[in-house]
């Protein structure tokens, strides 16, 4: 038996932070595309990982816990990295809503119930979460700690509510950082450790589809536009995991990392601030 990491999505940015934290761990890949997840497990098995693929449905609570049971067969699970969603490019409003916003609060949720002492975790989130407007404090609360069988039905997230896929998507980020938070309570009582990172434009094959889909001027003109001057790597964000997931960051738990080359900045303080 070994320590078990969760990797779910499996892409570039998954795969850089489980390379990173995974060597000697049993690595079960979970993505809704089988074909992604062996294609991931077969490229770090090549390279001395041990690694398998699951199919998992983020959106379906019943697919959350196959996997996680899955996960158990090969022992305890001590890290988990959810790298899995949709973009506002690849999806309708509803299914941004069921992936990104209530399928990783079941994943955090279900995940917490069980990790081991010392484990950790860390969820992926988006720049996006930090450009919308503030929610107010009782939307923050209700995001945070709503049952999850409830979330979808909160009048905040309901279509009326919900201008495009985009706002669907702001929406979810900043529901995974307040979730995030509530759950880092829950996880500590366990010992155990969970953050989230809020990247900007990573080139992975995602970020491919938004450059070239119909905000790709956007996203480009926001890379041109950031302080860096540039998009950034799934290593760069490894480098973040790896912190945040060591015991270096014994001390970080419920906490969100922006990673996005000064983009946000730009947005509130600089040339690519909204023009009033």
């Amino acid at each position: 038996m070994k320590d078990v990491m969760i990797l779910t999505g499996a892409g570039q940015i998954g795969m850089a932070i489980a390379r990173r934290m995974g060597y000697g761990m049993k690595i079960v890949v979970g993505d809704k595309k089988i074909e992604n997840a062996q294609t991931i497990s077969k490229i770090m098995n090549e390279a001395g990982f041990d690694a398998v693929p699951v199919e998992m449905d983020l959106s379906s609570r019943d697919s959350i816990m196959n996997m996680i049971a899955e996960a158990k067969k090969y022992g305890e699970i001590s890290m988990l990295v959810n790298a899995a969603g949709v973009s506002p490019s690849q999806a309708p409003i509803e299914a941004i809503l069921k992936v990104d916003l209530y399928g990783t609060a079941v994943l955090l949720e279900e995940v917490g119930k069980i990790i081991k002492k010392g484990g950790a975790g860390v969820t992926i989130s988006s720049q996006s979460g930090w450009r919308m407007p503030a929610l107010t404090a009782e939307e923050d609360e209700l995001l945070a700690a709503t049952p999850t069988e409830e979330l979808l039905n909160l009048p905040l997230l309901q279509l009326e509510n919900i201008r495009d896929t985009l706002h669907a998507y702001q929406m979810a980020k900043r529901c995974n950082e307040k979730r995030v938070m509530a759950e880092a309570v829950k996880w500590g009582r366990r010992g155990a450790r969970i953050n989230d990172i809020a990247p900007g434009i990573i080139v992975t094959p995602l970020a491919i589809d938004e450059f070239n889909g119909p905000r790709g001027d956007f996203y480009k003109n926001m890379f041109a536009n950031c302080p860096a001057g540039r998009p950034g790597t799934a290593d760069e964000v490894a480098n973040v995991a790896e912190l945040l997931m060591s015991d270096k960051g014994a001390f970080i738990t419920g906490s969100t990392f922006l990673i996005d080359g000064g983009a946000t900045a730009s947005y509130f303080y600089g040339p690519l601030a909204p023009k009033k």
